[in-house]
């Protein structure tokens, strides 16, 4: 078998490819997060797992996939509420910040405001392989008849490392996500749909990130789980991170580069759950600020860039059976009570977004070499500038 579940049973046939994805993975290990070397985001306290699951019901599972020397990629799954999603939908929304991409079930989600299915993310050209899977799996579940499906399948495009014309995602690969799939800490980095990918020319991936609301703003957590793969100009918690590495957006027009890391082009898929009780439309509203905490890392949305916010609650007093005779009540938040989940959000995506670059480890093949960042370099840049430890040096919140 080709592929390396990093949530589950590890199947590889070949040694020396076992030999590698340990290495991969041990790599990752020793990598550390945001929060490991003092940076804090914003000012809202983190989950007990700072990721997507700390959203009560909500799980993820990666497949990741190398094979021979062009493929290098994989599948993320997100399984966003417990039971049947199709019988029982929960509201939803996409937000579309630049539209170059291939986000499969689009459209029918802003029609009708709600997810049937778990989402995944994969490479660019596996999204069609991709959504086949998830429809038999979405098919397999208890209380399915012969209906039409919704599957939800977002992208990036990490062909910089990846042979994704060979179709590698399908039907085993998306099963096995969505089999390993659970509610504890998330594997980050070069990992299941981020295997392959870059953030600012350096080496990206999956990041997540949590917000915990004080009860006194209404006690709601708020997940984000990201899959990077753009351009700009890096920048954390305000530090010139990328011009000081020399790896920026037009580094090679507006001056020598001192790195070859200065593509610009790239997309980002990022997944919002909440547990706070909202409709579809201020789903809607809260992706928005999604990509706010994308913006504040230095991204300026390029024309060639696919930037999607899949933004989902979780709450059951929103969660209505797909088909009843009589009205369905719903609770659902006033818009005056949404500005703490808004700056939950923009918060949680930014740190989501620097822990897929810490975490994310060097990958290489025939096609190329992403480059981890130098985590030293980092820190340095990041004390130099003194945007580490604010939780201590700032007076207190």
């Amino acid at each position: 078998m080709r592929k390396l579940n990093q949530q589950g049973p590890v199947m590889v046939t070949a040694l020396l490819l076992g030999l590698c994805m340990a290495t991969i993975a041990g790599a990752a290990e020793e990598r550390p997060r945001a929060r490991d070397i003092g940076l804090i985001v914003g000012t809202f306290e983190a989950g007990p797992l700072n990721a997507i699951t700390d959203v009560s019901g909500v799980k993820v599972g990666h497949t990741t996939v190398i094979e021979g020397d062009d493929i290098r990629t994989g599948v993320t799954a997100i399984i966003p509420a417990a039971g049947n999603l199709y019988t029982h939908p929960i509201p939803a929304w996409i937000h579309v910040g630049n539209g170059y991409g291939k986000m499969v079930g689009e459209t029918q989600v802003r029609e009708f405001g709600e997810i049937e299915t778990p989402i995944l993310l994969t490479c660019t050209l596996c999204v069609w392989s991709a959504a086949n899977a998830l429809k038999d799996w979405t098919y397999e579940q208890p209380g399915m008849g012969e209906h039409t499906v919704n599957p939800i399948v977002g992208e990036t495009n990490d062909s910089r490392v990846n042979n994704m014309w060979a179709d590698p995602i399908g039907h085993d690969e998306v099963f096995a996500a969505l089999a390993n799939a659970s509610d504890g800490p998330v594997a980050e980095g070069s990992v299941g749909a981020g295997t392959g990918t870059q953030a600012f020319g350096w080496k990206g991936g999956i990041g997540t990130s949590s917000r915990v609301l004080p009860e006194a703003l209404g006690g709601y957590t708020i997940g984000v789980l990201v899959q990077t793969n753009y351009g700009g100009t890096l920048v954390i918690n305000g530090a010139p991170v990328g011009r000081e590495l020399g790896t920026y957006a037009y580094s090679g027009e507006l001056q020598a580069a001192k790195t070859d890391g200065d593509k610009e082009d790239g997309s980002i898929m990022m997944v919002v759950a909440t547990n706070a009780p909202l409709n579809a439309r201020s789903l809607d509203r809260l992706a928005m600020r999604a990509i706010m905490g994308l913006a504040r890392t230095g991204s300026y949305a390029s024309n060639g860039s696919g930037d999607y916010v899949i933004a989902f609650s979780t709450n059951p007093s929103v969660r209505k059976p797909r088909i009843s005779d009589a009205p369905v009540k719903e609770e659902v938040l006033v818009n005056a009570s949404m500005s703490p989940l808004f700056a939950a959000t923009a918060e949680a995506t930014e740190e989501a977004i620097y822990n897929a670059i810490f975490k994310a480890t060097t990958v290489t093949s025939s096609r190329g070499e992403l480059r981890a960042i130098p985590i030293e370099d980092l820190q340095r840049i990041l004390k130099k500038h003194g945007v580490l430890n604010w939780d201590k040096s700032l007076p207190p919140k």
